[in-house]
């Protein structure tokens, strides 16, 4: 899979590369650069971390007037007044000027080196929404942005990739060497893309990157979208082990039934209760000396 994301030819308009100072991933981005260049594309770099001249260093030659470079590695925070991007006012809408004022009519390919920097020095959710802003719109048909996970809290790495089409990880290569005694990978890339259907597809391979930034693939894992949890043989019964029977026989739940509820009352008694009966009950009242009954006032007696 990872070949395919370098090459476009799979599902990637979105593509962030995550790495660690234990295993960097400039080379793999490189990489993808160099492979938007031969396709023929206008690729332009906001680019932090490192210089325009290291950038360009191993690159295409025919192809490096594709390449624009939009420095943000000289004045990154915008503190000497260049015109450059800053790490600081990170906005789709400075991108979309800044591509658009050099774009050509061809495809164009954006390219964030790194977006650490702009992560340090901006919120994220400022960050998350402009890339989601920049994702929709029309400035460039792919973005391929690298991220340095080490450097932030997983929640705040977990949101960008939620955002991107295919997410390649790439750790350090902890294996034996390769077959016939080759040397054994660089480093390990867990590619993981999303389809527009919503299915999830992810694969574990071992790389090189080698002259001219050409990615050799040294073996494949697959990993299945989910794994279904293995049905238990056996489930425990709760009343195995008691002291007193919570079932009831055939004999005793008939009984249960016949049983005549308290609150219940049979026809017969319904009708014996409704049956109105001779001489009915009456209330006799006598007033005492104390009763002083006005008729007149009947609240006379209050003292109001």
């Amino acid at each position: 899979m990872l070949l395919e994301l370098i090459q476009g030819t799979e599902g990637g308009g979105f593509v962030v590369i995550t790495d660690s100072a234990e295993c960097p991933a400039r080379p793999l981005l490189k990489s993808f650069v160099n492979a938007a260049l031969k396709r023929g594309e206008q690729v332009h770099v906001l680019g932090f971390d490192v210089s325009e001249e290291e950038l360009r260093s191993g690159l295409e030659v025919e192809a490096a007037h594709r390449l624009l470079f939009h420095d943000g590695y000289t004045d990154p925070l915008g503190w000497r007044g260049r015109d450059g991007p800053s790490a600081s006012h990170f906005s789709a809408q400075e991108i979309g000027t800044r591509v658009g004022q050099t774009r050509d009519a061809g495809p164009v390919t954006l390219v964030v080196d790194s977006l650490s920097w702009v992560l340090r020095h901006s919120p994220p959710a400022a960050v998350c929404q402009a890339l989601q802003e920049l994702r929709r719109g029309a400035a460039a048909k792919r973005i391929v942005l690298l991220l340095h996970s080490d450097l932030h809290p997983l929640g705040v790495v977990g949101s960008v990739c939620h955002l991107a089409s295919a997410v390649v990880a790439v750790a350090a290569y902890c294996g034996p060497g390769g077959a016939g005694g080759e040397a054994g990978p660089q480093g390990v890339a867990t590619s993981t893309r999303r389809s527009k259907s919503g299915k999830v597809l992810r694969e574990e391979e071992g790389f090189s990157v080698g002259e001219g930034f050409l990615v050799q693939v040294q073996g494949r894992h697959p990993q299945p979208r989910w794994t279904e949890p293995e049905p238990e043989d056996t489930q425990a019964d709760p009343a195995a082990n008691l002291t007193f029977n919570l079932r009831l026989s055939e004999g005793e739940r008939q009984a249960r039934e016949k049983l005549p509820l308290p609150f219940a009352f049979s026809s017969e008694r319904k009708s014996a209760l409704l049956q109105p009966r001779s001489g009915g009950g009456r209330i006799l009242y006598e007033p005492d000396a104390a009763d002083d009954f006005d008729q007149e006032d009947p609240d006379d007696d209050l003292d109001v």
